[in-house]
């Protein structure tokens, strides 16, 4: 139920149910003027690429992936430099700097930048002969009234910017007062020739269903003929220029317009873009491609709406449509924003810009139609690509031979493959491309890496590939966003590294327990060595311990090593200086089990060593008998509002990817959950027209940022989403810290409810580390457990049919167990047992801790073939106070004799 488009070319979000098969069978590429189709429109076709039909896709198991650093903030682009070290640029200013022989990421500079709206510090690129002349450039908004943003090179020597060294190459003159489109991505050609994206600097919002092109009196910022249309504008464009020595630059022969500037920017290799986010260069042919992130409409088109998201190809320099076209040339009606009448579309093969915001030529190049594009719904053309919100980006185009000694090249399955990726879908496809330069077919690549956000993609000099994920939340400083490498190995398959850490907060000194335990390698044979590094310390082995004297953020990484050189690494962060809350509910009754006419007494205490003083209003608790109850654990995972009536519901909500738009407290590209609750509180029918909205989607209750839709959602879910989210707007019943409840919702309920009493707590934080929040809770069940529902064991479960009577049960066979885990013996006099007299019979011993534990009870069942009767059957226990794991163990002094007798159900009597 996400709000859809871009917030500084990042963008949109929903579901995604990608297909399963490669297809082969889209519309093909077209070579712009030598194909022998006409310009602006394709021929469906078939079109299979001659590729060496005995390469296969590799084991995805050669490939292995580790996390280098995580924790960015709004990382947008990354520069990888000839010593594997990285460069990473985050939109607020800061330039960071990862490390690769420490292992560690720093900031190394900071620009003073407008990060309003979606510019920011965008992109970053090293020169070509980087080694011997060590410049960087970067793109990013001019900080201050100056509405510009600025291409700048500086010298980078070791890991220190020369800010003194600064050269603008140019500006780009902007608008500051509507969202949205900044771009802002930079790449180098094979050939030394720099390209730069930008966005078309448009109001994105205010369009009612259309395209931007409103054309009345003050509304030039609303008009992307304006900008993107206009030749005489860098905005929404591709930029390709050639850096110069003396931090000017000069044009390259080739580009869109004559170098005179008589009928457009010389500077301008593409125009009609929308948000070309994510730009790279075919190293041996120079063809562009790019990811150009689609608007949100309601005009109908060949797929649903013509709302495309675009993976675009431009062999030679050219206008590619918007704000005229989408897709395969298909045109927008003429939309006048006075009358709200629609008129005719635009010939592809001779766009004309008449608007009166135009500062350039009239008669366009004729329009570019894209490679691949696809909208919100399912695509015919393109299955695989799933559905929903979208965001299309290009990455690079591999060739084996470019990598000759690279140890990590990819395999030759991959050369010439174009590989793309979507932000919001969280998919890579490696494309390819055939002998003429014609879309294919795709693949998925790496399926089973779940990247949260990509946002990036290169490939490194020993042929690795690096990716730079932005995270969950918008806006923010994420810890899911990361910067990782995956490497293939052809032979010896590296080691994965995976950190197990016991605690991550907590007061100076701190002492933290590291393994490395659960780190593993494909080969089975090699053997692994551990090297951790804390800090600037370093230690051996497969675990290891540390004591941090001092608050602050440290990192931490693990090599795993293998006797044959290959490594993995992983990484992890500590936080010294603040400590979790502690959260401690009491009770002198049984904290598992609720029974008829008894009442629960608790008390909640609070504690944080740092706030000191607990401030009780701040405690929220609550106490809710729920109708379900055998999946409750996890459900309760989900309750971070307090409402544990909709625990279940918010662990779905989660599960979908509203959460890329909508945050619970704050405006992200859809409004706040709590401001949605506010707005429908109190309202006739609310939750089911918002279930309604949630399938269907749309817009214009919150701004033109379109929701799409939940087809696939079945309605019930929908509702029960729309109930959680207005939830958020009532006032929750404030449950005393201290009392006792009569237990009586249950009664007429049946067996599968459960009451929960759970309380949290979020402190100050302190020391720099910020607030950290505890929940604790009580879980009542009915003391009426299937035997068949046990955690662990070795028993056969016995499923009910009609010679069963329907009765599900576990046959307990001589020597086999079954387990429950954290069951409160408090004041449990007695287990009840439903129990069936059929084969040897033998003892059931009741233990504690394991199946070889102690035993608290015992029952001596006899032999016997009486399979038409269940006995219930009592098991006296010895008094145990507090909660145990409990083992139920069967067994025969004979041990040919196998099946003893079935067991139906427990009942645990107080």
């Amino acid at each position: 139920m996400n709000h859809v488009k871009i917030i500084g070319g990042l963008l949109a979000a929903c579901l995604l149910n990608p297909a399963t098969l490669i297809t082969g069978s889209e519309s093909g590429g077209i070579d712009r003027f030598s194909s022998g189709e006409k310009p602006g429109f394709r021929q469906d076709r078939v079109v299979v690429a001659k590729q060496n039909t005995s390469l296969h896709a590799p084991d995805s198991s050669r490939f292995s992936h580790m996390m280098l650093a995580q924790g960015f903030d709004e990382p947008m682009e990354m520069a990888i430099l000839p010593n594997l070290n990285v460069l990473i640029v985050e939109r607020k200013g800061a330039i960071k700097l990862y490390d690769a022989g420490a292992k560690q990421t720093r900031t190394i500079a900071h620009l003073k930048v407008f990060s309003g709206i979606e510019d920011g510090l965008l992109g970053v690129a090293i020169d070509p002969d980087f080694e011997k002349n060590n410049w960087i450039y970067l793109y990013y908004g001019v900080g201050g009234d100056q509405n510009v943003s600025n291409l700048e090179r500086y010298e980078l020597r070791g890991d220190q910017i020369d800010m003194a060294s600064k050269k603008v190459l140019m500006q780009v003159p902007t608008q500051r007062t509507y969202c949205c489109h900044s771009a802002g991505y930079l790449t180098f050609g094979s050939d030394g020739l720099l390209y730069l994206s930008t966005g078309d600097n448009t109001n994105a919002e205010e369009i009612e269903g259309h395209n931007p092109t409103d054309e009345r009196p003050g509304r030039a910022l609303s008009d992307g003929q304006g900008t993107t249309a206009n030749t005489r504008d860098y905005r929404g464009k591709i930029l390709r220029i050639k850096p110069e020595a003396d931090g000017t630059y000069s044009i390259p022969e080739g580009n869109l317009f004559p170098k005179d500037g008589s009928k457009g920017f010389p500077e301008i290799y593409v125009m009609g873009c929308r948000n070309p986010f994510r730009v790279s260069v075919d190293p041996k042919n120079q063809y562009v491609y790019w990811g150009d992130v689609g608007p949100d409409t309601n005009v109908p088109a060949e797929e649903n709406f013509l709302s495309y998201d675009e993976i675009n190809q431009a062999r030679k320099p050219g206008f590619f449509g918007y704000p005229y076209f989408l897709g395969n040339n298909e045109g927008f009606p003429k939309y006048d924003f006075e009358t709200k009448k629609e008129g005719p579309k635009q010939d592809p093969l001779h766009p004309v810009n008449n608007s009166p915001n135009n500062t350039g030529i009239k008669e366009l190049p004729p329009a570019q139609p894209a490679m691949i594009w696809y909208g919100k719904g399912p695509s015919k053309r393109w299955p695989m690509v799933g559905k929903g919100g979208a965001s299309a980006m290009a990455g690079p185009v591999y060739y084996s031979d470019q990598y000759p000694n690279a140890k990590y090249k990819l395999p030759d399955y991959y050369n010439g493959k174009l590989f793309i990726y979507d932000w919001i879908r969280k998919w890579i496809m490696a494309v390819t491309i055939d002998e003429t330069g014609n879309y294919a077919g795709m693949e998925p690549f790496l399926p089973h890496l779940k990247f949260v956000a990509p946002i990036d993609m290169k490939i490194a000099p020993d042929g690795a590939i690096y990716m730079l994920t932005y995270g969950t939340n918008w806006f923010a400083k994420n810890a899911d966003a990361g910067l990782l490498r995956i490497e293939y190995s052809e032979g010896n398959r590296n080691p994965i590294a995976d950190i197990q850490i016991d605690r991550q907060f907590g007061a100076a000194p701190m002492t933290v327990s590291l393994s490395a335990e659960k780190s593993r390698d494909y080969d089975t044979q090699d053997k692994l060595s551990f090297e951790w590094k804390i800090g600037e310390k370093k230690q051996t082995g497969t675990t290891v311990k540390h004591t941090f004297t001092k608050t602050g953020i440290y990192d931490i990484s693990l090599t795993v090593s293998d006797q044959q050189g290959g490594t993995g690494v992983a990484t992890t962060q500590v936080k010294v200086g603040n400590t979790p809350p502690e959260i401690v509910v009491q009770s002198s009754a049984n904290k598992s089990f609720y029974w008829d006419n008894t009442s629960f007494d608790y008390k909640i205490n609070v504690a944080d060593a740092e706030d000191k003083t607990i401030n009780n209003a701040s405690v929220a608790a609550s106490f809710s008998y729920l109708k379900f109850g055998k999946d409750l654990a996890s459900a309760l995972s989900g309750a971070s509002h307090g409402n544990i009536k909709y625990a279940a519901t918010e662990k779905l909500y989660a599960s979908l990817d509203c959460k890329a738009c909508h945050t619970m407290d704050t405006k992200s590209i859809g409004p706040a959950l709590k401001e949605i609750a506010k707005r429908y509180a109190g309202k006739e029918g609310a939750d089911q027209q918002l279930a309604g909205k949630i399938i269907k989607g749309g817009s214009g209750n919150w701004g033109t940022y379109a929701m799409p839709p939940h087809m696939d959602l079945p309605e019930k879910d929908a509702r029960d989403i729309a109930g959680y989210i207005l939830s958020l707007g009532k006032e929750q019943p404030r449950l005393p810290l201290q009392g006792n409840i009569r237990l009586t919702e249950h009664v007429g309920q049946g067996k599968e409810g459960a009451y929960v009493l759970q309380a949290s707590y979020t402190d100050k934080g302190a020391n720099g580390i910020e607030p950290l929040k505890s929940s604790g809770h009580v879980v009542l069940r009915n003391p009426l457990v299937q035997m068949e529902d046990f955690e662990e064991g070795s028993a056969n479960v016995s499923i009910g049919t009609l010679n069963t009577d329907y009765v599900s049960s576990i046959w307990a066979k001589n020597g086999k167990y079954v387990s429950f885990r954290q069951i409160d013996l408090t004041r449990i006099k007695k287990i009840r047992i439903r129990i069936q007299q059929q084969g040897a019979g033998g003892l059931l011993e009741v233990k504690l801790k394991s199946h070889q534990g102690v035993a608290i009870g015992s029952l001596t069942m006899p032999a016997g073939q009486d399979k038409d009767n269940w006995k219930e059957l009592e098991i006296p226990v010895t008094a145990t106070a507090g909660f145990h794991d409990l083992y139920f163990t069967f067994s025969n002094p004979d041990k040919n004799k196998v099946g003893l007798f079935f067991i139906d159900w427990i009942y645990f009597e107080n």
